[in-house]
């Protein structure tokens, strides 16, 4: 039988790859406030036309508004906690799901057991 995990990607801070961390949390960054902005202008434009309640409209934008506004402050957040870990740390940066192969006779603690792959400037060095 095989089965499906979640293993997380853990990345060794080094000067390199705190660089690439923080363009890729600025791009993300940009993007969220983009949307925002993009979703208060589809509000606005959708507030004036007729036939469409105010309240609904209103609702319906401030919730995915305020969920992108929440993204925001957690980039916000690991942006800080980048700026503070030093050199040589383990910072995880993603998941990937992997197929796990379980068969009769198999060790139940290894098969569940965590499982990580760690990446140093862009290139895996270890999967335990």
């Amino acid at each position: 039988m095989q089965m499906i995990r979640t293993i997380p990607v853990k990345e060794i801070l080094t000067a390199s790859s705190r660089a690439q961390l923080k363009d890729k949390f600025d791009q993300r960054t940009q993007q969220l406030d983009r949307e925002c902005r993009q979703l208060s202008f589809e509000q606005k434009k959708l507030e004036r036309k007729p036939g469409i309640a105010k309240q609904d409209v209103e609702r319906r934008f401030s919730k995915e508004i305020n969920r992108r506004k929440d993204q925001l402050r957690w980039l916000e957040y690991q942006r800080q906690q980048l700026d503070t870990l030093p050199d040589g740390s383990e910072l995880e940066t993603d998941e990937v799901e992997a197929l796990v192969t379980v068969e009769e006779g198999d060790h139940w603690a290894e098969v569940t057991q965590e499982q990580q792959i760690l990446i140093k400037d862009g290139k895996v060095i270890r999967a335990r």
